[in-house]
């Protein structure tokens, strides 16, 4: 019972870790004008700090040999998800570009699942359909507001993410693994730094930067790898349909975006549907 309250927590933090990073990035791109290349940089080069700097102290000898954990193709991902992200954020608002995230991470693990051979009972089946049938009304109306490269390549980065949780689900040790990926995203952070353009930097902006890089993406993926391997494929993608809803609630609080009813509607549909394919996953295993 305690472990299983101990993964419910553990995975809530990861899900807010990831809508975390969908609210800094808007309020440092729209509300405090950073460019999405500075973001990134910031992002990417804090995040391997942090971990770099945990590594030291925790396990030191491992530092030195921390190309053995993680790889170049997680990193590849990575890096592809993380720029994708700020520059589709440039256009999309917080809801709209965190369901398009999460949309293309949700179609890309169940295509893997399935492409593994993995096949969902009728109620798993069932809450996967509300769960979708809500994010479909949720999105609709705003798709045609949005520009169409922003959508693009929001959905690339989605795509991109699916494929680092699922490199992710066979992870030996989360801290080692994330630590390698973000370190070896270190260099390329740098060489963005050489782009990014001489305008003046807002302190609040460097500081939403600076906490999605250490807090939201550092340590809360390295907590979502060390969850991952407890977690089915098929719930774990269901779960991540949970984040632009509560993405959409955090821009309302931070970022003044509307709350609606409509949104309200959706959330109750998507967290509704992922509460039956946890149900379905707890009797096929009990």
């Amino acid at each position: 019972m305690l472990a299983s309250f101990r993964l419910v927590l553990l995975t809530l933090l990861t899900l807010v870790a990831f809508a975390a990073n969908s609210v800094l990035c808007r309020l440092a791109l729209d509300v405090h004008h950073m460019d999405p290349m500075t973001f990134t940089a910031i992002r990417l080069a804090s995040g391997a700090m942090i971990l770099a700097l945990i590594l030291l102290l925790k396990q030191p000898a491992t530092l030195g040999a921390i190309t053995h954990f993680g790889s170049h193709r997680g990193a590849l991902y990575l890096f592809v998800y993380a720029v994708g992200f700020a520059y589709a954020y440039v256009s999309l608002p917080t809801a709209t570009g965190a369901l398009i995230l999460f949309a293309a991470v949700q179609f890309t693990m169940l295509f893997l699942a399935r492409l593994a051979g993995n096949r969902m009972i009728k109620l798993e089946a069932l809450g996967t359909v509300i769960s979708l049938s809500s994010f479909a009304y949720f999105v609709l109306p705003d798709l045609a507001s949005p520009n169409a490269l922003g959508l693009i390549v929001m959905a690339v980065a989605g795509v991109a993410w699916g494929l680092y949780s699922r490199a992710g689900a066979n992870s030996a040790d989360a801290l080692l693994d994330t630590a390698a990926n973000f370190i070896r995203c270190f260099p390329f952070a740098l060489l963005l730094l050489f782009f990014i353009p001489a305008n003046e930097l807002s302190v609040t902006a460097v500081y939403c930067a600076l906490a999605s890089g250490v807090l939201a993406s550092g340590l809360g993926y390295a907590l979502w790898y060390q969850v991952l391997p407890l977690l089915d494929n098929s719930v774990a993608a269901v779960c991540q349909l949970s984040v632009p809803v509560i993405a959409a609630f955090g821009g309302v609080l931070f970022v003044a975006e509307p709350l609606s009813l409509h949104l309200i509607i959706s959330a109750a549909g998507i967290l509704g549907g992922m509460l039956l394919v946890i149900i379905a996953k707890s009797r096929r295993y009990r």
